[in-house]
């Protein structure tokens, strides 16, 4: 399976979706695919024609984590390269991955149809929403193979979950059901197997038409209040505000509000 394979990337209208596309192996990550995912994302988040994006994975699985099996073929192959920088490097691109996706200025919906382990759950973290269905299940796994965490799950899981709950499910690597996911804070939603493609493409097409430059703010308003105290928090606010105001979109939301009719965002 070529590099291109192993991720595909389809555009409709507005909307960009991303597929984690191994199925024969719960789509692990190699370094192709890691590779390939990270430019997918650069492509989305610097194209203004794309307003939503969706990252879900092929066949029965989101994603199993990184693939070991990769991590053994690249040691045997790189004789001469120490396993750590061979891990540094790969480590690089992931994390450059999820930084892409929490800061770009357009919605990043993450569908979790199966299991999802290590990495792939700080990608599925990685998501502003995070749906899930039925058979979804979490596991934090890297210490049952004696690995430290990484994809960022070490500051998106305690903030989806609390810090104690982070800590259970690292040290001991059990897996979380989506009924557990849904309840802890995981994900914020869980529907069934049968409705889960069609109502998170519903859910897509609607954020693909939104105020994007709003949504934009919002996301990011969000993500800084966890670091931020209520004064400057506030005061990022009235900057938003202030910015948005003059948008297009506003202008047509304030006109279809006072028309009594559905808005027609253009996402500027």
């Amino acid at each position: 399976m070529s590099e291109n394979d192993k991720v595909l990337f389809e555009v409709n209208g507005n909307a960009a979706t991303i597929t984690i596309n191994r199925p024969d192996c719960l789509n692990a990550l190699d370094a192709e695919t890691i590779h390939a995912l990270y430019r997918h994302a650069i492509t989305v988040g610097s194209d203004p024609k794309i307003r939503v994006v969706l990252i879900t994975g092929a066949g029965r699985a989101f994603c199993a984590g990184g693939d070991v099996k990769d991590m053994l073929g690249q040691a045997l192959a790189n004789p001469n390269k120490s396993p750590a920088v061979i891990a540094k490097e790969t480590a690089g691109i992931l994390h450059a991955l999820i930084a892409e996706l929490r800061r770009m200025p357009k919605p990043v919906v993450t569908a979790v149809n199966g299991p999802c382990a290590g990495a792939g759950v700080g990608i599925a973290l990685a998501g502003d929403i995070v749906w899930a269905n039925e058979s979804a299940s979490f596991n934090l796994a890297y210490t049952r193979i004696g690995l430290s965490p990484d994809g960022g799950t070490t500051y998106l899981l305690p903030r989806a979950v609390g810090e104690k709950m982070a800590m259970e499910l690292f040290l001991t690597s059990r897996k979380v059901e989506s009924s557990e996911a849904v309840k802890i804070g995981l994900v914020t939603r869980v529907l069934p197997d049968d409705e889960f493609k069609m109502t998170v493409a519903d859910l897509v097409g609607k954020l693909a038409v939104g105020p994007t430059k709003s949504y934009a703010e919002a996301k990011q308003l969000v993500t800084r209040s966890l670091r931020e105290g209520l004064e400057t928090q506030m005061e990022m606010e009235t900057q938003g505000v202030a910015r948005t105001v003059i948008s297009e979109d506003f202008m047509e939301g304030v006109s279809a509000f006072s028309a009594k009719r559905a808005p027609e965002f253009h996402g500027k």
